[in-house]
């Protein structure tokens, strides 16, 4: 309903200008992770019985879940890239930025920014999320499209949801539950469980939404009756927007400021402490030695029936062998670390969009 009030709020716009239960049934076997692709999973009783409740908790055909569940595969490189990187692999800000501020996402950016111009204020307009933020998380995620993934969504939430590897935290649930809302979402959407494509953990189409993203904060932005997020510009902005909204996106707060931190260690630890979670007032901040400009902010009008600029979070960036880099995040930058739980993530997705920004602004002098 939500969807579809969006969806027609758009269309006048335009026309204006403008974790299921654990399984009782007894696993199979785990395929070795070197077994070939075409290992399928018709052969597993607990994979069947899957299938079979969660049809009948979504109103599904049973017949046609199983099938599609049948023909899924196990696909080993899935079970490698879900891995996490080996201990002791240190952060580095520097070259986490260098590997998206960088010419090629900047000139992809800049075109599809002038392409999809109408959607980005429309969008805008209608949850608060700037232009930059939703290009900028376009950007990192598959530079516009170009690298959305070639996994089988099926193949790769099965391959998770029933063969998680060990060696790390067990995410089994929380696949399973991604795997259901691809069932309801391939019903929605009147697709083929077998046709759709998306990353290794089962992320589609420009923006990279996984299956419960998509069912609840996708919208049909250009008001056709359907959400496509691989080749519609005009979903695909709306349905991030959207998202980041939920998330709690404010209009006219900054993401972050410039800050020197405290010289005590003591007070930098108690700053530090909350992490990317808004924790501080900003007198809080700078009683405890932080020195930050954010004087402007704090008195803005366009803020001030909001709560100003609300609270702050120390957010700390490690360089590797070098000193750290440091910001002060506001909850529009805690509203972007939603989409990706990593500070690295969202001060890259900020500033891509930027960067974009203002070469857009260069070439429509």
């Amino acid at each position: 309903m939500q969807r579809r009030a969006l969806s027609l709020l758009a269309g006048a716009l335009l026309l204006l200008g403008a974790a299921p239960p654990a399984l009782a049934a007894k696993r199979a076997p785990k395929p070795a992770d070197d077994a070939p692709d075409l290992v399928t999973y018709g052969r597993r009783d607990d994979v069947m019985a899957f299938g079979a409740e969660l049809a009948e908790r979504r109103g599904l055909d049973a017949a046609w879940v199983q099938a599609s569940l049948q023909r899924a595969r196990f696909v080993p490189r899935v079970a490698k890239f879900i891995m996490p990187p080996p201990a002791g692999t240190a952060k580095n800000w520097a070259a986490y930025r260098s590997r998206f501020i960088e010419p090629t996402r900047v000139r992809a950016g800049v075109a599809f920014w002038l392409a999809n111009q109408k959607w980005l204020e429309v969008a805008e307009e209608l949850f608060g999320v700037p232009p930059e933020i939703v290009v900028g998380i376009l950007g990192v995620e598959t530079i516009y499209g170009q690298q959305m993934g070639n996994f089988r969504v099926v193949d790769a939430l099965a391959t998770l949801a029933f063969d998680f590897p060990v060696g790390r935290k067990d995410r089994s649930a929380f696949f399973r539950d991604e795997l259901e809302n691809f069932f309801v979402l391939c019903r929605s959407e009147g697709a083929d469980p077998s046709s759709l494509t998306g990353s290794f953990a089962g992320a589609m189409g420009m923006p990279q939404f996984m299956p419960s993203s998509f069912n609840k904060y996708a919208v049909d932005m250009d008001g056709d009756g359907h959400v496509d997020l691989r080749g519609n510009p005009a979903d695909v902005i709306g349905s991030v927007a959207h998202y980041l909204a939920e998330f709690g996106w404010r209009r006219e707060l900054p993401t972050r400021f410039d800050v020197a931190v405290p010289v005590d260690a003591a007070e930098r630890a108690v700053l530090l402490g909350p992490d990317i979670l808004p924790s501080f007032t900003l007198t809080d901040v700078v009683e405890r030695g932080a020195q930050i400009d954010a004087s402007a902010f704090a008195t803005d009008a366009r803020l001030a029936g909001s709560g100003g600029i609300g609270k702050l979070a120390l957010v700390e960036l490690q360089n590797g062998d070098a000193a750290p880099s440091y910001v002060i995040g506001t909850s529009n930058f805690y509203a972007v670390t939603r989409y990706n739980w990593s500070s690295y993530y969202a001060l890259a997705v900020i500033e891509l969009g930027e960067a974009v920004a203002r070469e857009v602004a260069r070439s429509t002098r």
